[in-house]
């Protein structure tokens, strides 16, 4: 069963076709990677799906709900998280603060208003746990290392229990230990029911980590399948060598 469905979907900017007429599913409880060369529409996909821009035209649904035309807090409430390519964390709250920001979805003003936290930061407490950075709970956001923001973000956006997380590289500039904690925790809270749509590079943890993997090239869809497939498939290996 698809969790989510992108339909006819197109996005231009001016002259530049970012996504064009593409059509994608991403099957629920899977680890679906969404991957393709620079500048093949993958995060523009993931701005139309979270409401961060509009679309020009197609379709996105949620559950088979329809969420085209949703603004990003609206997107949020029907149960989809994001990540972003650079780490969204607040600098100058800590680690546990962070983590509590999201909880009520009532911002910054409730979180130092709120007379009894207990729940809530039992839980953010449980959640750094689970990723490994207690230790860094009370450190300001601003002082963590680019992995522990990552992982930190990746902890904010789960502490809200999305259905459906959608990670924006978060690969990038992490060294290999924390890469395989990433992949770890991530296929763990899978295992839990969470499903993940990753846009990313780095192909070894794509291959290594997602069930599913969809190839999109000038905004669309050219392959889909199982890592072992589509890593042969003549169009991906075109697209991405130029051959």
């Amino acid at each position: 069963m698809s969790l989510l469905e992108i339909d006819h979907l197109s996005k231009r900017f001016g002259g530049v076709v970012a996504v064009d007429d593409c059509s994608l599913s991403v099957p629920a409880g899977s680890i679906t990677g969404l991957i393709g060369p620079n500048g093949s529409g993958k995060t523009t996909i993931f701005n139309l799906v979270t409401g961060f821009i509009a679309r020009d035209q197609g379709g996105i649904r949620f559950k088979s709900q329809s969420i085209a035309g949703l603004g990003p807090d609206r997107v949020f409430d029907r149960g989809i998280g994001r990540t972003f390519q650079l780490a969204r964390i607040f600098p100058r709250l800590t680690a546990l603060e962070n983590l509590l920001v999201p909880v009520r979805r009532s911002g910054l003003r409730a979180l130092f208003s709120r007379s009894d936290w207990s729940h809530e930061k039992s839980r953010a407490m449980e959640m750094l746990d689970f990723l490994e950075i207690s230790h860094v709970a009370g450190a300001l956001g601003g002082s963590l290392s680019y992995g522990q923001r990552k992982l930190l973000e990746l902890g904010a956006v789960m502490m809200s229990e999305p259905e459906l997380v959608l990670l924006d590289e978060p690969a990038g500039g992490v060294n290999p230990a924390l890469l395989e904690r990433i992949a770890d925790r991530l296929t763990r809270l899978n295992a839990r029911g969470t499903t993940f749509l990753i846009v990313e590079h780095n192909m070894g943890f794509v291959m290594n980590l997602c069930s599913e993997v969809i190839v999109v090239h000038r905004g669309r869809q050219i392959a889909n399948g199982k890592p072992e497939a589509v890593r042969t498939d003549p169009a991906v290996l075109d697209a991405y060598l130029g051959a």
